[in-house]
C-alpha cells in the first residue's frame, strides 16, 4: 500500500472534503481531557496524538480527522494527555500516565460507548505509546492500529526533539534559550528529568506480543518495525507520509494532509458494518455521557459553546471567587491552551488567587469552527466581534470580565474589543506588534516574511552565512528589496502617525485611547526586548516613557533576556503578578453601575447567544 497525501490552506480541502464537525462531547478520563463523538458502528475510535509543540500544530488537523472518522459512523475519542492542553497535571510521571490514559480510553469506548472493536489511530511519539499501552494487558487488545511516522525509540524522540528545541526556542538575538539543568525545553514545553529517563526505556522492538491484529505503518524508516509486527502475527500495510513536517512543524501555518487522512480513516473504518450482533446491540444501546468537568483542590473548569460555534473554557475558583474575570484571547493559532500551554496554567493560577478566567477559541483554531472564508484569523478585522460574544456569553453566566489579556496576534484582537466594549475596564497586551493593519494586508505575508526588519538584514549583511545563501540562490534580492520597502513604509507610517492631520482623526490610536481613558479604562503593555512592536508604541505616543505611562495608564514593561513567546517560568511569572494587579485595579468603584453591551456588534456582524452545557 502506497498512499499520497497533500496539503491544502485552512478551510480548503482539495478534491474530498474534510466531513463537517459533528457535535461531540467533552469528557474526563480521570486526570485526561477527551472529547467524544457517539456513533452508531460497533467499532471505537481513539485517537492518541503526540506531545506538546508538534500537538499544538496539529491539533486543529487532528480534530478533523476525528470529524473524518466519526461522520463514517464510528464512534470517536480524542484527548489530551494529563500534563498536556486542558488536561490536569498528573499525579506522578508524565509518561506512564499517559499509557493509563490510553488504556482509560480503550476502556470508556468499550464500556461506555458500547463497542466490540477498537481501532487506535496514534501520531510520532502517540503512536509509540499507543502501541506500548498493550503490553502485559490480558484485555482482549486493540483490532486495529494506525501508526503515524512513530518513533522506534524514545531515545530517538528525544534526539529529534533536542534538534528542533535549537530552532524553536532561541533568544532574540538567535542564541539557543539556556535550558534547565536535566531537562528539555521543545517549543516552550519542558520534559522534565523523570519524562526524558522514562523516554529512554521506550522501545517497540522489545515486546514479544503485536499490538494489534492489524496495523497501518505511515512514515519513513518502518520497514524494520513493519517486519517485527509480522513476525509476531499481525497483518501489516505500509506507505508514505507526506508533508508531515507541514502538519508538526508550524502552528501557524499547519496544513491538514487530507488524501492521507482518508487512507486512514478507510482503514479504521473497514469492515466496521459487519462486526458481531452482540457488537452492534452494545452500540445502538450505549449512553452518551454526561459533560465532563475538570476539577481540582484550587479550580474547576467547564466547556461551553456559544455563538456562532465557539468553543471556550470556564475556569472558576474552588474557593472564595473575588468577582474578578479575565478573558484571554488567542495568540495566533495557538489552542485555548495556549503556546507552551501557558493558558491552561495562568488560568488555574489564576483561580487559587480568587480569580475567574475564560479561554476561548476563536473561529478557524482549536475547537470552533472554520472562518466562512477559510482566511487565518491572525489579525482579522471581524474577529472581534467574536470576543465580543465571548464578553456576551459570560455576562449571561454572571461573570462579565473586567481585564481582557492577549499576546502578539491576541493582543491585537484585546485592543479592538477595549476600544469598542465598555464593559471592558483594562487590557493586559503583550508584544502587541501594531494597534491596526491597512485593510488589503497580506497577513500571511506578513507573519511568513522573517526578514521584514531591515536590522535583521543589516545585521545577517556581517554574516558570510547570509551571503553564501544569496549567492545560492537561497534568498533571492528581490525577496530582501520588498522587505526593506516594507520596513520603510512602516517606518514612514510610524514617523507620521503623530502629525496633527492623523492625531485629530477621531479613528487615530491616539485618539481612541484617549476615549479608553476618558471612561476610566487602561492599557498595560509588555514587551519582550528588542520586540518589533516596541517602536510602534514610541511611533504613537512619543519617546517619553512617563508620558506613554500616562497616556495609556501603566508605564510599558520591558522584558529584558527573554523570548517572544516568554517561554521562561521567571517571565511568565512576570505577566502574572502584573496581571494580578491590573484585575485589582479595575475592579469598580462600590456602587458603580455596570456599563452597558454595545449596541451593535463591531463590523455588523450579528451574534446570537447560546449556551450549552
Amino acid at each position: 500500500m502506497s498512499p499520497t497525501a497533500h496539503t491544502q490552506p485552512p478551510g480548503s480541502h482539495g478534491s474530498e472534503a474534510v466531513a463537517p464537525i459533528p457535535v461531540d462531547i467533552p469528557v474526563a478520563l480521570g486526570d485526561a481531557f477527551a472529547w467524544y463523538t457517539p456513533g452508531q458502528l460497533p467499532r471505537g475510535v481513539l485517537l492518541c496524538g503526540t506531545f506538546g509543540f508538534e500537538q499544538g500544530c496539529a491539533y486543529r488537523s487532528w480534530r478533523e480527522l476525528a470529524a473524518l472518522i466519526a461522520g463514517a459512523g464510528c464512534p470517536t475519542l480524542r484527548f489530551d494527555y494529563p500534563g498536556q492542553g486542558d488536561a490536569r497535571d498528573p499525579d506522578g510521571p508524565e509518561i506512564p500516565a499517559a499509557l493509563d490514559a490510553i488504556r482509560a480510553g480503550i476502556a470508556f469506548l468499550r464500556e461506555r460507548a458500547g463497542v466490540d472493536e477498537i481501532a487506535v489511530v496514534g501520531l510520532r511519539l502517540g503512536a509509540t505509546l499507543a502501541a506500548l499501552s498493550q503490553e502485559g494487558d490480558p484485555g482482549p487488545g486493540i483490532d486495529r492500529l494506525v501508526m503515524l511516522s512513530p518513533f522506534a525509540t524514545g531515545k530517538a524522540y528525544r534526539r529529534e526533539m533536542a534538534m528542533q528545541s535549537r530552532l524553536l526556542d532561541v533568544m532574540p538575538d538567535r542564541t539557543p534559550m539556556p535550558q534547565e539543568p536535566d531537562a528539555l525545553m521543545v517549543g516552550s514545553f519542558v520534559l522534565g528529568p523523570q519524562t526524558l529517563a522514562d523516554l529512554g526505556r521506550l522501545d517497540l522492538m522489545a515486546p514479544a506480543r503485536a499490538p494489534a491484529r492489524r496495523i497501518l505503518l505511515l512514515g519513513p524508516k518502518v520497514d524494520s518495525l513493519a517486519e517485527r509486527y509480522r513476525a509476531l502475527g499481525s497483518a501489516v500495510e505500509t506507505g508514505p507520509f507526506p508533508d508531515l513536517t507541514q502538519l508538526v512543524s508550524d502552528p501557524l501555518f499547519s496544513r491538514t494532509p487530507v488524501e492521507t487522512f482518508a487512507v486512514v480513516r478507510d482503514f479504521v473504518v473497514a469492515g466496521a458494518d459487519g462486526a458481531s450482533a452482540a457488537g452492534t446491540r452494545a452500540a445502538a444501546g450505549a449512553v452518551a455521557p454526561a459533560p465532563g468537568r475538570l476539577t481540582d483542590a484550587a479550580w474547576s473548569e467547564e466547556v461551553s459553546r456559544f455563538s456562532p460555534g465557539l468553543v471556550g473554557i470556564l475556569c472558576r475558583p474552588a474557593a472564595a471567587w473575588s468577582g474578578d474575570t479575565v478573558l484571554v484571547v488567542n495568540s495566533g493559532r495557538n489552542p485555548r491552551a495556549g503556546h507552551g500551554r501557558q493558558t491552561t496554567r495562568l488560568a488555574r493560577r489564576l483561580a487559587a488567587a480568587g480569580i475567574a478566567s475564560f479561554r476561548f477559541d476563536l473561529r478557524g483554531i482549536g475547537d470552533s469552527p472554520d472562518r466562512p472564508d477559510g482566511s487565518l484569523p491572525l489579525y482579522a478585522a471581524d474577529s472581534v466581534a467574536e470576543v465580543t460574544a465571548a464578553i456576551d456569553h459570560l455576562a449571561a453566566l454572571g461573570h462579565t470580565p473586567g481585564v481582557v489579556l492577549g499576546n502578539c496576534s491576541g493582543a491585537y484582537q484585546a485592543f479592538q474589543a477595549l476600544a469598542q466594549d465598555a464593559r471592558l475596564r483594562a487590557a493586559l497586551l503583550v508584544n502587541l506588534y501594531c494597534f491596526d493593519l491597512k485593510p488589503g494586508t497580506d497577513v500571511e505575508t506578513m507573519v511568513r516574511d522573517t526578514f521584514r526588519h531591515s536590522q535583521g538584514y543589516l545585521a545577517r549583511a556581517r554574516q558570510g552565512r547570509f551571503w553564501r545563501r544569496i549567492l545560492s540562490g537561497e534568498i533571492g534580492l528581490t525577496r530582501i528589496a520588498a522587505a526593506l520597502l516594507r520596513d520603510g513604509r512602516a517606518r514612514l507610517d510610524r514617523w507620521t502617525t503623530r502629525m496633527p492631520w492623523r492625531t485629530l482623526q477621531r479613528a487615530s490610536v491616539a485618539g481612541r485611547v484617549a476615549r479608553i481613558r476618558r471612561r476610566g479604562a487602561r492599557i498595560c503593555m509588555v514587551y519582550s526586548a528588542d520586540d518589533l512592536g516596541i517602536p510602534t508604541v514610541r511611533a504613537h505616543f512619543g519617546a517619553s516613557d512617563d508620558r506613554i505611562g500616562r497616556r495609556l495608564g501603566y508605564p510599558v514593561t520591558i522584558l529584558p533576556g527573554t523570548d517572544h513567546n516568554l517561554s521562561r517560568q521567571a517571565d511568565q511569572d512576570r505577566i502574572f503578578a502584573l496581571l494580578e494587579r491590573v484585575v485589582r485595579d479595575a475592579r469598580p468603584a462600590a456602587g458603580e453601575p455596570a456599563p452597558a453591551r454595545p449596541s451593535r456588534s463591531p463590523r455588523g456582524l450579528a451574534l446570537r447567544l447560546s449556551r450549552s452545557g
